[in-house]
């Protein structure tokens, strides 16, 4: 019995792709930080440059003469994605990397027991035996996830004879607290008992080596600024939503649409939520956008290892209206001048409540109604390093709260002012306000692109 074609369905999808994509800003075929090739050129040059400049001063800063780093595959330590090159994306059964200083002459000697060389960048360690029953055939009577790479580390500490050896466990830390407890138990059963007297725990180590950022790397993150405002600047107008008919969850999904059109990804899911004149809006529901509503939206999004967080204001403009009402705008400065205030307030030294402290004490006497949750960002949205507050945590963080500023390292700008809005017979206005920024190499803040002055427009 024949079956019916599916050829007329095929042209009919083919169709309606066509035309979907020919009413994009941006054609879909567009790739604006280049092919995924050139972008892994770009990361292995970073790795590099992170392995040989940054990870032996941090060591000799934190006190680590070794530092040990054991993980299973889909069971990665938070520190791999700084580790290793852009096509390695999980470990291989078990990878130990080691990090053996060896001296200012020759440096930190970089091994990996298991896994490769992340293009040439570690000594790898194998089982020559493994190796050599696996070419001739012969099974090796061992378990699948590789417990000859514990044999292995053993003569590796022996070589380096480090007097301090660091793990990654930590309780304040969750960069810091990578090794499992199957791992831990595995690695100290194999250490001769003068190696397990020599470990140690320096939790900053990891922290500070996933927050600090290359130079390098900033003309990349300008771009993808550019490219997560120019997302939400098209998706905050008429070109994504039509007053009366468009419902926020249409713009989330535009958006992460838009993304997937540009070959990058995102690392949360957007929200779009509304503020309207007289009525309380409920965050989970998915409101139609009318004319007159306060849009906001948390957007974010991931390339070459790198990660953005964005939140931004919009209006729907009421027939005859060519700008939001002027009571809208001195809301949108108050958040302005909050952020200025945070801004002042990350000197490096300072802890991250020691920020917190002094921008809310200023927020108070400026008479501004706010709070402060700014985060670091990096190889991770919510990156390493210290915070600055939390949405429930005014009053400081315990543990990453104590971590102290320091430059080269990027933060999200995040916080909201709630000011009362003439036009709207004093009804409070929520600015929830976020900008990436960054810390240069002499510590001074600096906004990555721009930050938000002026509403996003629905016409």
């Amino acid at each position: 019995m024949r079956r019916p074609t599916r050829f007329p369905l095929l042209v009919a999808l083919a169709v309606a792709m066509a035309i979907e994509a020919a009413a994009t800003p941006l054609h879909a075929q567009e790739r604006p930080l280049g092919t995924l090739r050139e972008q892994a050129r770009i990361q292995q040059d970073w790795l590099e440059a992170r392995l040989t400049r940054v990870l032996p001063r941090l060591m000799r800063e934190h006190g680590v003469d070794m530092w040990i780093i054991p993980m299973r595959e889909y069971n990665e330590d938070p520190v791999f994605v700084g580790l290793v090159a852009p096509t390695t994306f999980a470990a291989r059964r078990r990878t130990i990397y080691v990090f053996c200083d060896r001296g200012p002459d020759e440096g930190v000697e970089r091994i990996a027991i298991g896994g490769n060389s992340q293009g040439g960048l570690y000594r790898v360690v194998r089982d020559p035996d493994a190796a050599v029953g696996a070419a001739a055939g012969q099974e090796r009577p061992a378990e699948p996830w590789g417990p000859d790479q514990w044999l292995l580390l053993p003569p590796v500490v022996e070589a380096c004879d480090p007097p301090t050896i660091a793990v990654n466990i930590s309780h304040e830390f969750n960069f810091s607290d990578g090794l499992t407890a199957g791992e831990w138990e595995q690695m100290q059963a194999v250490l001769p008992d003068e190696y397990r007297e020599r470990i140690v725990r320096r939790p900053r180590l990891a922290l500070d080596y996933l927050a600090e950022r290359l130079p390098e790397m900033l003309p990349v993150y300008i771009e993808m600024q550019k490219i997560a405002h120019d997302i939400i600047a098209t998706a905050f107008s008429e070109v994504a939503i039509t007053p009366g008919v468009t419902r926020t969850q249409d713009v989330v999904w535009w958006m992460r649409q838009r993304v997937n059109e540009l070959g990058l990804d995102t690392w949360f899911q957007p929200s779009v939520e509304v503020q309207r004149r007289g009525v309380q809006m409920s965050d989970s529901a998915n409101p139609i956008i009318l004319h007159g509503d306060v849009l906001h939206c948390d957007f974010g999004i991931t390339a070459l290892g790198l990660n953005t967080d964005t939140q931004h204001m919009g209006y729907v403009l009421r027939p005859g209206e060519s700008e939001a009402p002027a009571g809208l705008y001195e809301a949108l400065a108050v958040g302005n001048r909050l952020q200025d205030i945070v801004m002042a307030e990350m000197v490096p030294g300072r802890t991250g409540d020691e920020a917190l402290r002094r921008a809310l004490a200023r927020m108070r006497d400026a008479g501004i109604d706010g709070t402060v949750y700014t985060h670091p960002i990096g190889d991770h949205g919510h990156g390493a390093g210290p915070l600055i507050g939390l949405w429930d945590r005014q009053g400081g963080v315990p543990g990453r709260g104590a971590v102290p500023i320091r430059p080269n390292t990027w933060y999200s700008i995040e916080l909201q002012a709630t000011t009362p809005v003439t036009e709207w017979e004093g009804q409070p206005v929520r600015m929830a306000l976020e900008e990436d920024a960054y810390l240069d190499d002499d510590g001074a803040p600096r906004w990555v692109l721009r930050r938000q002055e002026k509403f996003h427009l629905v016409r």
